[in-house]
């Protein structure tokens, strides 16, 4: 069943067109990665499906639902995001971070209920964030942060998460945890997970499904095996690349050539 449909969306900046002309939908439990060149519209565009930015034209629905019509708590109650960018400027815990996630479900009159305080415990647990979790945000590192930001995401309960890069700033090991629990939630837990990445070999590991951007348009989408070929990766990011499966999951790899010995010398 079709969960997230966008229908020719345009739209950027002012008068700054960056996304153009793009449909694309997904189901329930996919994980979805958006991948492509800096300035290729990835963001721009999870930006318009997440309701932060409004498209110029087309129509994006959420359960066949016009995002833009969705009452606010309604739709942060299906819907979550988190940015590359943390844009907390208050020194507040990590506690208090994660709790906003229950935003959707608090009533104005009443304080934290026992089932909200067992979905933040659970978000907690599942990043990794109780070492930290009564520090002040402004004390942890950019990888603890976003870590932090995951656990807000995941206290909201939602069908569907948007997340800009990530895996930025976190180490191999807790990209691995993270993408993990990500890839886990979307087979086990039925949400659909619509990530940006700019790392082409994590997001060919965890993705079901792979949209290749180029100038604000759909250069590919597809599976990674479909869409992380040589012939599409040299085409869009104008460089010389090999590619090859991963021997123990079988997914594409990419391997950078950044000198290649040619008749005449090196280019």
């Amino acid at each position: 069943m079709t969960l997230l449909n966008a229908e020719s969306v345009t739209g950027g900046y002012g008068r700054e067109v960056v996304i153009k002309d793009i449909s694309f939908s997904t189901t329930s439990g996919s994980f979805v990665g958006i991948i492509g060149p800096n300035g290729a519209g990835k963001t721009t565009f999870l930006r318009m499906l997440s309701r932060v930015l409004h498209p110029a034209s087309g129509r994006i629905t959420v359960d066949g639902k016009d995002i833009y019509k969705m009452p606010v708590k309604e739709f942060a109650a299906s819907v979550a995001f988190v940015s590359s960018e943390s844009g907390v400027i208050f020194p507040f815990t990590c506690l208090e971070i994660v709790m906003m996630g229950r935003f959707p479900y608090l009533h104005p009159l009443r304080g934290e209920s026992e089932k909200d305080i067992e979905a933040v415990e659970r978000a907690i647990e599942m990043t990794d964030c109780s070492g930290f979790v009564s520090r002040q945000i402004d004390q942890l590192s950019a990888g603890e942060r976003q870590r932090v930001f995951i656990a807000r995401a995941l206290a909201q309960e939602p069908r569907l998460i948007f997340l800009d890069e990530p895996t930025s700033h976190l180490d191999i090991s807790h990209q691995v945890q993270i993408l993990d629990l990500i890839k886990d939630l979307s087979e086990r837990g039925n949400i659909t997970i619509v990530a940006v990445f700019h790392d082409l070999n994590l997001a060919s590991e965890y993705c079901d499904t792979l949209m290749l951007m180029d100038g604000g348009r759909i250069a590919a989408l597809g599976t990674p095996k479909e869409v992380i070929s040589y012939e599409l990766i040299e085409k869009v990011y104008k460089t010389v690349v090999v590619v090859r499966d991963n021997p123990v999951s079988g997914k594409p790899y990419v391997l950078l050539a950044p000198r290649i010995k040619r008749k005449g010398g090196l280019t």
